[in-house]
């Protein structure tokens, strides 16, 4: 049995999120359907996680399986003329046949985006916030989220998933262009996870006893406790490692 590892971008914001529903329209659907389409079979194709509504991805990564050979280079053009155009393959390989894109992750890394003025160009893909940032006092605050601890309070409360128990490698607030950019690295996510820590921390800059308001919030295990979720639009899977 042959193995093969997609590299995808996608802009999310016409679809239900990666993974496939009923009567809805998911990315796991657009690119399973264009699959079966190119091999003439019905195949599994398994992704890394999932993404909600409206989030985007420059590095989401899925694979599936299938008993013939493909021309790697044909695939990936004949699977890229099929798709929409907000559904991209910017790579493909051959991989062991365990790979599994999921269970073999051991590291994802998402980013989100924030402008400061209003632009149209970044309006798509970022969350306009024209309040004043501190981003010295953000990273200092963003460091009480690393290492293992439970996320709780920062994921929906319709999360079906028992262990919140999440490990975050790194986390941190930069400025890249006119964009102020956080990047957040995990070995696994909560459904809702990023966005809540980032309207967590936006929310706890404001505060004078912030490093305590967020303990507070962790250790009260309650999503209500913590910030407002900014919005999806601003989100991107950046990265999966394996």
């Amino acid at each position: 049995m042959n193995n093969y590892k997609l590299t995808i971008q996608y802009d999310g914001t016409n679809y239900s999120g990666w993974q496939i529903q009923t009567n809805a329209n998911s990315v796991q659907q657009e690119i399973t359907r264009a699959v079966n389409i190119i091999l003439k079979e019905e195949v599994n194709l398994i992704g890394s996680g999932r993404t909600d509504v409206g989030v985007h991805a420059i590095g989401q990564v899925a694979n599936f399986r299938t008993e013939k050979e493909i021309d790697l280079y044909k695939f990936q053009f004949s699977l890229n003329s099929i798709l929409p155009e907000d559904i991209s393959i910017s790579s493909i390989q051959k991989v062991d046949e365990k790979f599994h894109s999921r269970f073999d992750a051991k590291k994802r890394t998402y980013l989100y985006l924030i402008s400061q003025f209003k632009s149209p160009f970044y309006k798509r893909y970022s969350y306009y916030y024209p309040l004043q940032i501190n981003l010295e006092k953000l990273n200092e605050l963003s460091n009480l989220f690393t290492g293992k601890k439970n996320f709780s309070s920062f994921c929906k409360k319709q999360s079906s998933v028992e262990n919140k128990i999440c490990e975050v490698y790194e986390i941190s607030w930069f400025t890249q262009y006119d964009l102020v950019v956080f990047k957040i690295s995990a070995d696994r996510f909560l459904h809702g996870m990023v966005r809540a820590i980032v309207g967590t921390l936006l929310n706890a800059e404001k505060k004078e006893n912030s490093e305590e308001y967020i303990q507070q919030v962790f250790n009260s295990e309650n999503r209500e406790s913590a910030g407002e979720a900014v919005p999806a639009k601003g989100l991107f899977l950046y990265k999966v490692e394996y």
